[in-house]
């Protein structure tokens, strides 16, 4: 049996944990020409936008720029976040101070000693859904165009 349903402030809270928490892990899917793509990433949450470190030449960087969105789902599936994410830029590495900071201090290495064939792609969330069981499908969207529904 299933617990009862967590609060959507508790949700939230939940979601801003996993954001934050070192070494944030997760799918990131995209698509482009070449049909969908989904890769596992280390990714961080810096000034409410999420940071993705990865190669400036891969799937994951042509596909985002070419249509500017990605999803990104956490966790198992009985404890799902799924991000509906809008790009807002794309730095190297090397220009990006704040940024570059923020992806090392969370996570178990530093996109900047990559040098240039590295890019950080910031994200901002545009729709946030999370839930456990099917009792928390009811309420699951967090955030709606941008903002916080709770």
């Amino acid at each position: 049996m299933a617990d009862d349903p967590r609060s959507k402030e508790q949700r939230k809270a939940d979601v801003l944990a996993r954001l934050s928490a070192p070494v944030a892990d997760a799918w990131v899917a995209t698509a482009g020409d070449g049909g969908p793509y989904l890769v596992p990433f280390t990714l961080a949450w810096f000034r409410e936008r999420l940071l993705l470190a990865t190669g400036r030449k891969s799937p994951t960087v042509r596909n985002i720029a070419a249509n500017g969105r990605a999803r990104i789902g956490f966790g198992p599936t009985r404890d799902v976040i799924l991000i509906e994410a809008e790009l807002e830029a794309t730095l190297p590495v090397a220009e990006a101070v704040d940024e570059g900071a923020a992806y090392a201090e969370q996570n178990d290495w530093d996109p900047r000693e990559a040098g240039e064939a590295y890019v950080f792609l910031v994200l901002r969330p545009a729709r946030v859904l999370a839930w456990r069981e099917e009792n928390e499908l009811p309420g699951r969207e967090l955030m709606r165009d941008g903002a916080w529904l709770v």
